[in-house]
């Protein structure tokens, strides 16, 4: 059974480009994980929101690339300088 996340992040309009570049470097990071599947980052059209996705063999897996990500000062959960209201995380489970 893989795991995997959906993220929707509301950074201020002048910060978007910013934001993706610094979601591609975790994504990237990410990618050299074991138990990595896939990521995307995603913008919306008006560029309101940028999504991120991932999917990961385990739980375990993804822990332990989150935890990469965290040492890169990105989190799953909570605020950074660059948005201007809280992301909406959404894990996931294949069946």
């Amino acid at each position: 059974m893989s795991f995997g996340f959906v993220a929707f992040h509301y950074p201020a309009p002048e910060h978007v480009d910013a934001f993706v570049r610094e979601c591609r470097q975790v994504a990237d990071a990410a990618r050299h994980q074991p138990g990595f599947l896939s990521t995307e980052v995603w913008v919306t059209p008006d560029g309101g929101a940028v999504v991120t996705t991932g999917s990961f063999e385990s739980e375990a897996a993804f822990l332990a690339a989150a935890e990469v990500g965290r040492e890169m000062g990105a989190t799953p959960e909570g605020l950074s300088d660059l948005e201007v209201r809280p992301r909406e995380v959404h894990f996931l489970v294949s069946r």
